[in-house]
This record gives structure tokens, sequence and C-alpha cells, in this order.
């Protein structure tokens, strides 16, 4: 590097000696140039002063001449001035003679064109008010057919509100009932199931009702009785040992049914027997505040007197607290709600079960399920026949709204308007230009006279400024030859002065010239002096330099030659280190490989005691299953024989053997008969099990088969939300470009494709020119206009009928205000906008604005502006104009 600055010096050191060298030979041209210019100087100075005497004196020459010429010309220009002045007079007389005729004859063309002109404009004037009258008839009427149209639009909307508001109240009441006749279905399917499957009830019970030759005239007591809703718990749970009771006619059913309860082993069942009630009288017993049982329950005449006994002195209260009945006797109290039972030693009660109230009068209540059921029906089609007609009447009523009548009448009345307001204009301008018309006729004869009598001044005084011009001239001619004279002596001293004047300026810019070129070579020579100095003191600095660099040449070549003896040494060091490192490595290598082997040989034996650690396993698991085989089928005990030798098990064996199927005899005999009934029963259970085996299965197939429509219905909906999602995608990029810039970007990206329907949506939004790591790096103005985007996009996907925005354009600013009326006009095309806004560009691009104010606390007034009417207004004064 010291080499190279020194070589730079080198080369900068000749440079400023050749750049001395020729400063120095420009310094002595210069010196030569400057004296040179300096005598040139001095002598064209000299003549520059002879010239200046020489145009003074023929300055005084010529101011001599210029006064007597001038009191010559004074004179003239008097006589002059006269002469001009009344010739000046003489021609505006004649101008105005002349324009006063000329005026003459067009006033006399227009009075002669404004007559004519009126007489053709007052036969319009009467053509125009009969049509105007014809057009203010044909208003009238078009009013009156409009009015009439618009009325009966009205009423026929009404008609329509009245009759949706009739139809939501049917489709209402529909709703109630259907859901009143749906719960009743299901309340009815549900008893059923619980009488043919008779629920809750013993198998006894069950096997009698099997019994097609004998419980069609035998009943159970639970369903020939029926109970209201609020009394059922109370008197079911009285009558709950009773319910499973057969009620048979005589002795002899009962003895029937038992007889075949007995021979099919079903159990016992119990009978009440009408024949015994026949004379029965029940006992009238009441309380305050209590009800007789028996009242509250519904049964067939031949049941009375049984349920009159069953409920005898039975009595029941609305009172819940059972802590306030305190009246001693022969009765039994029941609470409404089945909460206690108080007899007269005894009081049980508490909590109401899920189930309770269920059991009792359930074929009683199918009968009033079904009546129940048929009577909603019923009501059901009378209602569907009201809400089909009434929607009938609707559709009718909305098929015979005519808006193109409407529309049509308006736009008749439009043109008729517009035609009388055209006539009308017409007739008033026509009355106003025979207004103006009659008033010029007027100042036309005013402004004739005027000019016949100016006319008659004007000749007069023409007569008399012809004498003075006559008289002018005569006098010009007398002056005019000495005035020449004294033109042509000024002409020659002026000539002469001017030549002096050019040839003294041309000698001021030679001596100019000659002070220019020496002031600049004068400034050259100091000029290139300076730059001699400082190249002079530039080359001593490099001289300097040069010895300083040179120096430390010297001094660097010593040290690296110190540092190339350092590096051989460490060299030698570091040929005997890596000959160390490698002896020591070869031993290290020995070592790993004597490792190696002995961790495959700790292996081999790791996984040969496995082995023998599974197969002990094996003989263990095995020696456990023989000896539970040993124990269940011999009731030997393996650890006895293992005590025992080979010899002595052969010696004893027979003996034992023997003893052992005497002990296993005895014990057969001991089991007693085989039990004929356990068929049944493992058949009873083998039913039960494969009917819930069935269930299951079923229920298995059904999870399956819901699996698969839940699979299908996901893959529908991914599919569907993809195709909409592309759409979406492709109008966001179309209206987004179209509210900012084509070079703009913008994109919806799902965050996770391969679960769309549960993935979130990423919004890319990039104005030009801009980066935003966000949406919420945007300006205000840009994510209003993105959300309008994304919002016009869902639109294009399913346009609604009509859209509200809610003060959307506050944030933009004028530019973007335009954007975004622009886009709601074309798409106002398909649907209606309404928009709350308080901008004024937005108001001023609506079809109709409605004003909102408050004239009275609390008071809201609206205000409508038709701007397409007043559009049509300014295009009619327009053309009228």
């Amino acid at each position: 590097m010291q080499q190279q600055r020194l070589d730079f010096i080198h080369q900068n050191r000749q440079k400023l000696e050749q750049q001395i060298l020729a400063s120095n030979s420009r310094i002595k041209e210069l010196e030569v140039q400057i004296q040179q210019y300096r005598e040139d100087l001095a002598d064209e100075k000299r003549i520059e002063a002879r010239m200046e005497v020489e145009l003074n004196q023929a300055e005084d020459q010529l101011k001599a001449v210029r006064e007597e010429h001038g009191s010559a010309k004074s004179e003239l220009d008097v006589i002059l001035k006269g002469q001009q002045s009344v010739e000046k007079e003489l021609f505006e007389l004649e101008k105005q003679k002349a324009i006063n005729a000329n005026r003459l004859d067009n006033l006399e063309f227009d009075k002669h064109q404004s007559t004519t002109a009126n007489t053709t404009r007052l036969e319009e004037q009467q053509k125009l008010k009969d049509q105007l009258k014809s057009l203010e008839k044909t208003e009238e009427e078009q009013k009156k057919m409009l009015e009439s149209l618009l009325t009966e639009a009205d009423q026929r909307q009404t008609a329509i509100l009245e009759a949706e508001q009739e139809l939501d109240k049917l489709r209402q009441t529909m709703t109630a009932i259907n859901r009143q006749l749906d719960a009743r279905k299901n309340e009815f399917k549900l008893t059923q199931s619980m009488v043919e499957s008779m629920e809750g009830f013993p198998e006894s019970i069950k096997f009698l009702s099997s019994q097609k030759e004998w419980s069609q005239k035998s009943p159970l007591l639970s369903d020939l009785i029926y109970v209201k809703e609020e009394f059922r718990i109370a008197i079911e749970n009285y009558l709950e040992p009773y319910l499973n009771y057969y009620v048979v006619p005589t002795y002899d059913d009962a003895y029937k049914a038992v007889k075949m309860l007995s021979q099919a082993q079903k159990g016992k069942a119990n009978f009440f027997v009408l024949e015994a009630f026949k004379d029965y009288a029940p006992p009238m017993t009441l309380l305050p505040g209590t009800t007789n049982a028996f009242e509250l329950v519904d049964t067939d005449p031949a049941y009375r007197n049984l349920c009159s006994y069953l409920l005898e002195n039975v009595l029941v209260t609305e009172d819940e607290d059972v802590s306030k009945v305190t009246q001693e006797g022969d009765f039994v109290l029941l609470s409404q709600s089945g909460r206690f039972i108080k007899r007269k030693y005894s009081l049980s009660g508490g909590s109401i079960g899920l189930f309770e109230g269920k059991k009792i009068g359930r074929k009683k209540n199918l009968e009033k399920l079904e009546a129940a059921i048929k009577k909603l029906e019923k009501e059901e089609d009378k209602l569907a026949t009201q809400f089909y007609n009434l929607k009938s009447k609707i559709e009718q009523l909305k098929t015979e709204r005519d808006d193109r009548k409407i529309h049509q009448a308006r736009e008749s009345l439009s043109k008729v308007t517009q035609e009388r307001i055209s006539y009308s204009s017409r007739l008033e301008n026509l009355n106003n230009q025979l207004k103006e018309s009659t008033d010029k006729q007027q100042r036309i004869d005013a402004e004739i006279q005027q000019l016949l009598e100016s006319n008659k001044t004007i000749e007069a005084a023409l007569d008399e400024k012809t004498k003075n011009v006559e008289q002018a001239k005569a006098q010009i001619a007398d002056v005019d030859a000495s005035f020449k004279k004294m033109s042509d002596q000024l002409s020659e001293a002026s000539t002469l002065f001017n030549e002096k004047n050019i040839a003294f300026i041309r000698q001021q810019n030679k001596v100019s010239a000659f002070q220019r070129e020496l002031n600049f070579r004068e400034k050259s020579f100091e000029e290139i002096a300076a730059a001699v100095k400082k190249d002079a003191y530039n080359l001593d600095q490099a001289n300097n330099e040069d010895t300083q660099i040179k120096e430390n040449i010297t001094k660097l070549e010593g040290e690296l030659q110190e540092a190339y003896q350092e590096r051989k040494q460490r060299e030698s060091l570091l040929t005997e280190a890596e000959q160390t490192y490698f002896q020591a490595r070869g031993g290290i290598n020995e070592i790993e490989d004597k490792l190696r082997k002995l961790n495959k040989s700790r292996t081999d034996v790791q996984i040969l005691i496995n082995n023998l650690k599974d197969k002990l396993s094996d003989v263990r698991l095995q020696l456990s299953s023989l000896s539970e085989r040993l124990k269940v089928e011999f009731d030997i005990n393996i650890n006895d024989l293992s005590t025992e030798s080979p010899e002595e098990v052969e010696e004893g064996k027979e003996a034992d053997l023997t003893a052992k199927v005497e002990r296993l005899k005895s014990r057969l005999d001991n089991y007693g008969e085989i039990n004929p009934m356990a068929v049944e029963a493992y058949d009873a259970m083998n039913e039960r099990y494969e009917n819930i085996t069935k269930q299951r299965d079923d229920i298995v197939k059904a999870k399956e088969d819901l699996l698969v429509t839940i699979q299908e219905i996901e893959d529908t909906a991914t599919a569907q939300f993809l195709e909409s999602f592309a759409k979406v995608r492709e109008y966001f990029i179309e209206v987004f470009r179209s509210l900012f810039t084509e070079d703009d970007t913008a994109d919806l990206i799902l965050m996770s494709p391969e679960n769309p329907l549960e993935s979130k949506i990423e919004i890319v939004a990039k104005p030009k020119g801009k980066r935003p790591q966000t949406i919420a790096q945007l300006s205000g103005g840009e994510k209003t206009l993105t959300a309008t985007a994304l919002l016009f996009a869902l639109y294009l996907l399913k346009p609604a009928p009509f859209c509200i925005f809610d003060e959307v354009d506050a944030p933009l600013d004028d530019a973007n205000i335009t954007k975004f009326n622009r886009i709601i006009k074309k798409f106002s095309e398909q649907s209606q906008f309404i928009i709350v806004t308080h901008n004024k560009l937005t108001m001023s691009a609506v079809d109709v604005i409605y004003g909102v104010s408050m004239p009275e606390m609390g008071v809201s007034t609206v205000t409508p502006v038709d701007f397409r009417s007043l559009k049509e207004d300014e295009v009619m004064e327009e053309f009228v104009g």
C-alpha cells in the first residue's frame, strides 16, 4: 500500500512540474500582451477626445438651425392647426349628417318591420290562447284520472296489508294448533305404546291380557277410570295397590283366570268381582275445603259401585301444607298435587316422581286424545282453507296492481303539464314582444323627428365652415415657401451631427473593447500566478510525503522479515503437534473398536436373557392354566402334586380315583331334579338379549348412516362454500379495483384450505404505493372502501332487493365519494339503495332525498324531494328558452 502511495505521489509530482512550466510560459505571454494592449488603449483614448470636440461643434450648429426652423414651424403650425380644426369640424358635420341620414333610413325600415311583426304576433297570440285553454282542460282531466288511480292503488295496498296481517295471525294460529296436534299425537302414540306393551304391569297381568278369549270381557281397573290431569297423581298414588287388579263380572271368571295362571306357571293376579258390589251403597263424608275423590273419577255406570268402594271416605284438598291438616276421623285425605296421603293413624308423602300419574286411565285417555286429535285436525283443515283463500286473495290483489297505468298516467300528465308550461311561456314571451314592439315604435317616431331638426342645424354650420377653410388655405400658401428653405438647412445640420455622433460612439465601443481585453488578461495573469504558487506548495508537500513514505517502507520491510522468521518457527512446532495428534488418534480408534465389540457381546447376552424370560413367562402361564383346569375338573391342587413323587402317585392312584368317583356321584344325586322352567327362563332371557342386541345393532347402523349423512352434508357444504368463495373472491378483486385503480392488489385467502368450513379468511388489501401488513394500517377511507368492496362482492353472489347504508361515506374524501357514488349508481339498476348520509356529494347524486327534521320535541318530520322531476323541469326550461 505504501508503495502504491509512493507511485501516486511520483505521478502527481511530475504533473505539478508540468503545470508549473506551462503556467510560467503563459505568464510571460500575458505580460507581453498586457503591455501591447495598454499602448493601444492610450492611442484610442486620444482619438476619442478629438472626436468628442468635433461632435460638440456639430451639435451647437444643429441647435442654432433648429431654433430658426422652430420659429418658422410654429407660425406655420398655428395656421395649419386653425385649418385642421376647421376641416375637422367640417368633416364631423358631414359625418353627422350622413349618420343621421342612414339612421333615418334604418328607423323607417325598423318601423315597417315592427308593424308587420305585430300583425303576425297578434294572430299567434290568439291561437296560443285557444290552445292553452284546451291544454288546461286536458290537464285537469289527467289529474283527476291520476288521483283516481292513486286512490285505488292506496285502497288496494291497504287491503293487502290488512290481508297480510290477518294471514300472519292465521299462520300463528295454525302453528299453535300444529304444535298442539303434534303434542297430542305424540302423547297418543306414547300412551298407545304403553297400553300395548303393558309397561309397568307384572308378568301375570301381561299373560292374562295376551289370552284373547278371556281378556276381552275382563279389563284392568287402571283402564276403567279416567281422572282429570290436575288430580291424576293424587288418585293414582292412592289406588296404586289396586291398579293391577282385573275387574271380572263373576267369581267364575276369576277362578278361570287363576287356573290359567297356575297351569302356565305365570305367577299370581288379583280380581275385583262386580257381582259383589251390586248392592253396595257408599257413605257420604265431606270436610270444609275438600272434594270427594269419587266425584273426580269418570267411569262407566257398571263400575261406579266399585270405584265408590275403592274411594270410600277419600277426600281431596288443595292445601299443600300437611302441617295444617288437623281433622281426625275415619277418612283418607289426599293433597291435590299428590305430595301426601293422610289416613286415620298414618301419613305418607314426599316428592313426586317423573312418571307418576301416567298409569291410571290409559285407555280412557287414548279415547279422549283421539277425539282431541280429530277436533284439532278439523280445525287445522278449516284454518288451512282460510289460509289458502286469504293467500289467494292477496295474490289476486297484488296481481290487480297496475303500476304501469299509474306510470303512464303520470307521464301523460307530465307531458300535458310541460306542453301547457311551454304554451304559457310562449304566450308570455309573445305579450312581452308586443309590448316591447309598441314601445319601440314610439321611440322610433320621436327619434325621427329629432334627427330631422338636427339635419337643418348641421347644413347651416356646413356653409360657414366651408368659407373658413378657403381663407386658411390662402394664408398657408404665403408662409410655406420660407418654411421649406429652413427645413433644408435643418436637414443638412442634422445629417452632419448624426455622422459625427456615430463615429464617436464607434470609437467609444473600440476603447471599451480594448479595456475589456486588458482587464481579462490581467485577471488571467493573477489566476495563473496563484495557480503556480499553489502547485509549488503541493510539490513541496509531495516531496516531504515521498521522503516519509520511503522511511515507512524501509521500516515495514524489516518488520516483514521478522514476521517471516516467526512464521517458520511456528510451522515447525505445528508439524510436531500434528504428528502427536495423529498417534493419539490411532490409539483412540483401537480402544473404540474394542468397546464396540464388548457392546455387541453385551447386547447378544441381553437378547438371550430376554428370550429366556419370555420362555419362563410362557411356562408359568401354561402352569397356571393347568392348575385351574385341575382345580375345576378334578378338584386337585397343583401344589399337592408337586410335593409327591411320581412313585407315590402311581401307588395310590386307583384307590383315590375310585373314592373321588363316588364323591362325584353323591354330589350329582344331591343336585335334585332338573328345573323344567329353566329352558323357558333361558328362552325369555335369550329373547330379551336378542331384542337388546337387535336394538343395539339398529342404533349402531343408525349411527353409521348418520355419520354417512353428516359426511355427505359436509362434502356438499364444502363444495358449495368453495364455489361461493371463489365467486366472492373474483367479485371482491373486481369491485376493489373499480373503487381504487387497476394496479391495486386485493384478495381473499383461506388460512386452512384443508378444512374450509372451519377456516379463517384473510383479507388482503394493498392500494398502489402502500405495503400494509394488516388491514388496521390502512386509512379510514381505505378501510371503508375495502369493506364496501367486500359487501358488494357478497351482494353480487346473491343480489338483494334492497340495501341500507348508514353513514358509510363518512370517512371518505371527495375523490372516494365520487367512486362510491358511481358504484352505487351502477348497482342501483338491479336493487334499491337506502343511504343515511350527511355528505353533500352523495345527496346530489341520489334520485330521491328525504330530509328528517324535528319541528317539535319528540316529533320527527320527513320532507321528500324527487330530483328526477326537477331534472325534467330544467330540461323543459332550456327547451322553452
